[in-house]
């Protein structure tokens, strides 16, 4: 996965996205911004991430996704919007 580029638009959706560290420190890993992406930005906010991200590194993203952050409802949404039907198994922790 690439990484995101330091844009002043990244970083607004960055900070709205995960609001609880630094934009540098959330785009820091792109796949766990991008999960974060997936359950809580808006239309606005993803159309300024999905200028700079393809559908591959979307999925990537969507594979590498830490578990506990994207909801179900959300993940079926960009499975479905990835072509991706029926979705694969939300990712689980570990415990």
């Amino acid at each position: 996965m690439i990484a995101l580029p330091f844009t002043d638009a990244i970083k607004q959706v960055a900070s709205r996205v995960i609001w609880f560290e630094p934009a540098e420190k959330a785009l820091a890993d792109p796949a766990r911004f991008l999960a974060y992406a997936m359950r809580y930005a808006t239309h606005e906010d993803m159309k300024a991430i999905r200028a700079h991200v393809s559908d591959e590194e979307f999925r990537h993203a969507i594979d590498s996704a830490p578990p506990g952050i994207v909801d179900p409802r959300s993940w079926a949404y960009w499975n479905l919007m990835l072509g991706r039907y029926p979705a694969p198994p939300l990712p689980v922790r570990m415990l």
